[in-house]
């Protein structure tokens, strides 16, 4: 893709939109961002988010840490073959190494672009045959005209955004008229098994606990991974550069708490050979941008069968003899 189309399509950045929505509730400590005279709840740590995941890119054999996103993307693909049409331009906000891309073909996507917060990341993309252009930028302040793209498309990148209403709004305003918007995001039930042992490890060893796990919060699906223990759960969590970056974490767990959280899992959730189950929840979102040739609601009181009808149906009718 020549120079000139992308220059085309990447408008000078702007205030984004900033809506004063809490969607993490049970985070106490959070910090304010202003936009334009209005505020909006800054829970995560957008810098820390970054390094989290250029730090994974870097690792010499990260592609073992892909597993849950290659399933996950898989499964976003398999969406966007269920609406029979052709997208000539398709984005893929916080796609990373295009986990998506690779599991579709030019007959359903012409061109993509791929956005990250993580320039590692996108140095490191995956090849595919659809004409791809990476770009680096954070997935809260999108760098696209209105009415850009066909379809858009992101898979496990939305839970680490500040302010998911309005970055909806933003994807919404990239899209054009009939475009459709494909998306997958952690559920709020997500690494319970975690959370829970740690809450209750540092709760008898240190008297209290803080949050070293993101309290994630259609469709839906679960994932479930089975690992020897707590701690390559962790690792892998941090391999896959979705370590906590909420502004009031604690940078360090205390060794004794970690032996006691990792005590309580396999108690708990211990499986019988040993292992421990670790569940991912993926909420599944898909919507149009309104366009005069979408189907629309019959107008109110044109219908000629009444509720009350649909309970004869199957019924026998009733016969009078003579």
């Amino acid at each position: 893709m020549s120079t000139g189309v992308c220059l085309r399509l990447l408008q000078t950045a702007g205030s984004p939109s900033a809506a004063s929505c809490r969607r993490w509730s049970l985070i106490s400590g959070c910090r304010w961002m202003s936009s334009a005279g209005r505020g909006s709840m800054n829970v995560f740590n957008r810098e820390m988010k970054r390094r989290q995941k250029n730090w994974a890119a870097s690792l010499q054999k990260g592609n073992q840490y892909d597993y849950l996103r290659d399933e996950v993307g898989g499964r976003v693909a398999d969406r966007v073959y269920d609406i029979a049409r052709t997208f000539p331009l398709a984005l893929d906000i916080g796609g990373g190494k295009s986990h998506i891309a690779e599991h579709l073909n030019k007959e359903f996507v012409e061109r993509l672009f791929l956005t990250d917060i993580s320039e590692k990341a996108l140095k490191q993309r995956r090849q595919s045959e659809i004409p791809t252009h990476h770009v680096l930028a954070d997935e809260e302040f999108l760098p696209f005209k209105e009415n850009t793209f066909d379809l858009v498309v992101s898979s496990l990148s939305l839970h680490w955004i500040n302010d998911l209403p309005g970055a909806l709004r933003q994807i919404h305003q990239v899209l054009k008229p009939d475009g459709v918007f494909i998306g997958a995001m952690v559920g709020g039930e997500t690494l319970y098994e975690l959370r829970c042992s740690l809450q209750l490890g540092e709760t008898e060893r240190e008297g209290g606990f803080s949050p070293h796990v993101s309290p994630y919060t259609a469709d839906t699906d679960e994932v479930q991974v089975h690992y020897p223990g707590i701690i390559e759960v962790m690792t892998d969590l941090q391999g896959m550069g979705e370590s906590n970056c909420a502004w009031n974490r604690r940078s360090m767990l205390n060794r004794d708490s970690i032996l006691a959280a990792a005590a309580i899992y396999k108690e708990m959730y211990g499986s019988e050979d040993g292992s421990v189950p670790a569940t991912f929840e993926i909420l599944y979102m898909i919507g149009w941008k309104p366009h005069e040739s979408q189907a629309k609601p019959a107008k109110r009181g044109s219908a000629n069968v009444s509720f009350a009808d649909l309970s004869q149906i199957g019924q026998p009718p009733n016969i009078t003899k003579s």
